[in-house]
């Protein structure tokens, strides 16, 4: 929902809007250009179409993994399938969000972004051994925000890694969640320009681009550590847990179906819960991990 008091004459004609405006902006729950998986793969062929052949992708919270299932079912059956996915954790959110959302709804990246790659490898659309080699990129979202944590959602599938949260942190943002109310104490989220002014571009610009270099820097730094050479070559045996006291294990145990073969899936094979979630037939409603 976009309060009225945010909306300016720019934003109201990107929007379609009259203005000035009289009521709050809501934004609908569902798209309306499509209800269904394979509705969604049609859709996605028509934008790559109608774009020349950019990419084209979704993004997604896992939510129950036979909704996810049901899609990578679509993008066989139709032959149409994004690009890239975009898998964005639990613990993303916004100061505009309400708590309960942004703090409990959601699978939490680790189990989202794992469970998603495992589905595609046995499905065929992702290479687990050379990441390059993929048909779909996987993009991971969610609390980035050190060069570790980078590491962790590579080690789990991801290609790329969005930031969002860090990135306000550099602009200065101070966590006061009043992101939706047009008040903003530091000019982030606010088109007030009496507040505006402590959004400078001259300075902040700066120490945005300080961070991006030395969250690179660093995540290639705990690459070297481990002795890839590139994000492709980075596999979850390569980050160790300990789940107990005198007790590691690597990401390839603890999230077993990672352990799924490459087109595994489609002969019926596979970790258990992985089969209980792409059968869509089987009554059963599988969780994650």
């Amino acid at each position: 929902m976009l309060p009225k008091e945010k909306i300016t004459p720019l934003i109201a004609e990107a929007r379609n809007l009259p203005y000035p405006v009289e009521h709050d902006c809501n934004s609908p729950p569902r798209h309306s250009a499509f209800s269904n998986p394979h509705e969604m793969c049609d859709f996605i062929a028509q934008l790559r179409e109608l774009s020349g052949g950019k990419p084209v992708g979704i993004k997604l919270c896992i939510g129950q993994p036979e909704e996810f299932t049901a899609l990578v079912h679509a993008f066989i059956e139709t032959g149409n399938y994004p690009d890239f996915i975009t898998v964005d954790g639990g613990e993303g959110g916004t100061g505009a969000a309400p708590p309960e959302f942004s703090n409990s709804i959601g699978t939490p990246l680790p189990e989202g972004l794992s469970f998603v790659q495992a589905v595609l490898v046995g499905t065929g659309f992702r290479d687990p051994v050379d990441k390059s080699k993929s048909k779909i990129a996987l993009i991971a979202s969610g609390k980035m925000l050190t060069g570790v944590s980078l590491f962790k959602s590579f080690c789990l599938g991801a290609d790329v890694c969005n930031a969002a949260r860090s990135f306000m942190f550099s602009l200065g943002c101070i966590q006061a969640l009043k992101c939706n109310t047009n008040t903003c104490p530091t000019g982030i989220t606010t088109s007030d320009p009496n507040l505006t002014w402590g959004l400078d571009p001259a300075t902040k610009q700066v120490r945005v681009a300080a961070f991006h270099k030395k969250t690179v820097h660093a995540t290639v730094e705990v690459m070297e550590a481990a002795g890839v050479n590139s994000w492709a070559e980075i596999h979850p045996y390569l980050m160790v847990k300990r789940t107990a006291i005198g007790q590691s294990r690597d990401y390839r145990e603890i999230f077993a179906h990672l352990q799924v073969k490459k087109g595994e899936l489609l002969e019926g094979t596979g970790p258990k819960r992985l089969l209980e979630a792409w059968d869509l037939d089987d009554g059963i409603i599988a969780r994650v991990v």
